[in-house]
């Protein structure tokens, strides 16, 4: 009989891939679940569900595309109770702050009855070394429908470490962390972190809704398009503008500072 295991959903994502790596490295016998895998686990095919839960003892869910999308509420739902049928004992849920439908997927999670531990998180730092802005950042400007508000950013590092402690002991079930870094700073204030640590010119340049949700349908296609910008407009009015002490609570440190994942990204090369 194969021992229980950790089922990481989105393990080929930011978050996701980093806590496959951590589980591993302790001793932790963990799946992955992605769609390219043997079983896959496809958030457009229900039916792949069962069998990619199976053996799972603990399960990380990272929702794709976000938990912003309309159809995330029915989605979890549904996986939360197959995920019971399965006989998982915990779910890790990856949430978003200042998203009401993220927190309505919380409470669903919240209310099923499975030991479980909720994450919600702001702005991902290395959105700007992993993720679509790479490539403004490479080509030096930096175009958001942000204004002037102020992000807390959070290093998926340190979501990571909070992940896998919840998948691996009690003491985290039942908790919500919020996640934030340890100050805030406008995106102007970002791209020049970025600017100083990679050597090279970075600008912020504010855009307005239209012109950023035009720009994504050429590249990303109508539907994920509508959505990021559905995001933006609602997150970017000032909402997530303060810190929080998810890390610390969680982990017994404080978080990551921006600046540091700064230096740590221009080392590794992301912005070569």
């Amino acid at each position: 009989m194969r021992r229980p295991h950790t089922l990481v959903i989105g393990s080929t994502g930011k978050t996701g891939r980093r806590i496959v790596q951590r589980l591993a490295e302790r001793g932790h016998p963990v799946r992955g679940g992605s769609r390219h895998l043997d079983p896959p686990f496809d958030w457009e095919r229900p039916d792949t569900w069962p069998q990619a839960l199976r053996g799972a003892e603990s399960v990380y869910v990272s929702y794709f595309p976000d938990l912003a999308a309309p159809g995330a509420p029915a989605a979890i739902e549904e996986l939360t109770a197959c995920a019971a049928d399965a006989g998982a004992q915990r779910l890790v849920l990856l949430s978003g702050r200042g998203e009401p439908n993220a927190q309505r997927c919380e409470r669903i999670v919240g209310e099923s009855g499975l030991n479980h531990t909720l994450i919600r998180t702001s702005w991902f730092s290395q959105n700007f070394s992993e993720g679509h802005l790479r490539d403004s950042v490479l080509g030096g400007v930096i175009a958001l429908p942000a204004g002037e508000v102020a992000e807390p950013f959070v290093d998926v590092d340190d979501i990571a470490d909070v992940a896998v402690a919840a998948l691996t002991d009690d003491r985290h079930s039942g908790r919500l962390y919020e996640l934030t870094g340890p100050r805030l700073l406008t995106f102007h204030e970002a791209a020049a972190e970025i600017a100083k640590a990679a050597d090279r010119q970075v600008e912020y340049v504010a855009i307005s809704s239209e012109v950023f949700h035009a720009t994504l349908e050429r590249s990303v296609g109508l539907g994920y398009a509508d959505l990021l910008t559905d995001l933006c407009e609602e997150v970017f009015d000032g909402r997530n503008a303060s810190t929080a002490h998810g890390v610390r609570e969680a982990l017994g440190r404080e978080p990551r500072d921006f600046a540091d994942f700064c230096r740590t990204a221009a080392a590794s090369g992301a912005w070569r």
